[in-house]
């Protein structure tokens, strides 16, 4: 089933402003792929800058530093190996949609990481998921969030919204259509943060009307970030619940985490952010 204006029997937060919470981190299980290979050799999002220098090595000690930050958070890190002409393949978030033993593998809008998608299919498949292919193009994780039982999914840039159809079938869950409109913002995950089942953050200038509409009102209680913390990719976060692990950069919204109950985890991963990914755009959650 999918909707584009929210109904009333979705789930809504059940917190008042400001009303202290007792936050609990649950453990996940996350899919990555090591930078072997990062460059920025094509633009396909505004972020990519051919004549700015890429640090591979940099790189690969960023991601290293975010794998880290997992293992000690108690999460698991299973990877899938890099391939060699797949500079963007370190965005592993956009590789699959994996929910309770299904998963739908990625269809890449652009042909430079078409390459990426059976690499992911391969994975899936040793691990036993039921996983199919969708007709239309989508993107993953990049565009697919999870929130409690439901599927906020992107479009307007990468993931064709034809595709929503397949992916709530396959995955047989509710899914809620959002418009993206500015293009710095091509995917849902640099535009929206999920924090735990019920809470969400977002960047309302990111959304066409209809689609903000749709969010104030699942998520009347939202954190709305501020520009300086978008413009850094802030909203790229991966939670467990209780720990987020964001751009150290995106100060402000580690603030606004704080006060409502969140643990920030800041990281660094401004070598990645050349290519136009974060901490999320790294990330894979397998979610169970």
């Amino acid at each position: 089933m999918t909707m584009d204006i929210a109904a009333t029997a979705l789930p809504r937060p059940r917190t008042r402003p400001h009303e202290k919470v007792d936050r609990t981190a649950r453990p996940r299980r996350f899919v990555m792929v090591r930078p072997t290979h990062f460059a920025v050799d094509y633009v396909i999002n505004p972020w990519m800058d051919l004549s700015t220098p890429v640090d591979t090595s940099r790189a690969l000690a960023q991601w290293e530093a975010l794998r880290q930050v997992y293992i000690d958070l108690g999460h698991t890190v299973d990877e899938v190996g890099s391939l060699p002409g797949l500079p963007d393949m370190v965005y592993a978030a956009n590789g699959a949609m994996v929910v309770n033993g299904r998963a739908v593998v990625a269809r890449f809008a652009h042909p430079e990481r078409a390459g990426e998608a059976p690499a992911h299919a391969d994975w899936l498949l040793d691990h036993g998921f039921v996983s199919v292919h969708t007709r239309h193009t989508n993107e993953g994780q990049g565009d697919l969030l999870l929130v409690g039982s439901t599927i906020l999914a992107g479009y307007g840039f990468r993931t064709d919204r034809r595709a929503h159809q397949e992916i709530a079938d396959h995955l047989d869950m509710p899914l809620v259509g959002l418009e993206l409109v500015d293009p710095r913002f091509y995917h849902l995950d640099t535009a929206l943060a999920v924090l735990d089942d019920t809470t969400i953050a977002y960047y309302p200038p990111a959304f066409a009307e209809h689609s903000l509409a749709t969010l104030r009102q699942m998520y009347p209680q939202a954190i709305e970030v501020a520009s300086a913390d978008a413009y850094v990719l802030g909203l790229n976060v991966v939670s467990d619940g209780l720990n987020v692990v964001m751009p150290a950069a995106a100060t402000g919204f580690a603030e606004q985490l704080h006060h409502h109950g969140f643990r920030p985890v800041g990281v660094d991963l401004s070598e990645l952010l050349k290519g136009g990914g974060s901490v999320k755009c790294c990330t894979l959650e397998v979610h169970s």
